[in-house]
């Protein structure tokens, strides 16, 4: 899994049949402390998750497998909204 931050939406109106439904959200790799540190992807969105929040992300094979997304052409998606995170004994980032 990869810790991601949400930075925006993106919207398809065309698009493959198996993604109708599903909200794609912008993400980039971020560090345990929330900063961006990596180029931006689109993830498909099992969780309800927003712009501005840090989120794990699934990728490549294993994004297929998530509920949800079961045959659909997906290689990210997002599986969970981080609510804080700790390293190496100590917080680095705590959802507002």
């Amino acid at each position: 899994m990869l810790i991601a931050r949400v930075l925006g939406t993106a919207v398809s109106t065309v698009k493959d049949d198996r993604l109708d439904g599903m909200k794609l959200l912008i993400v980039a790799p971020a560090d345990t402390s929330g900063k961006v540190v990596g180029d931006p992807a689109v993830a498909a969105d099992l969780v309800g998750a927003g712009e501005g929040e840090l989120v794990l992300v699934a990728q490549g094979s294993t994004a297929r497998l998530a509920g949800g997304t079961s045959g659909a052409p997906v290689d990210a998606v997002i599986i969970g909204i981080l609510n804080n995170l700790s390293s190496d004994g100590r917080a680095t980032y705590q959802k507002e």
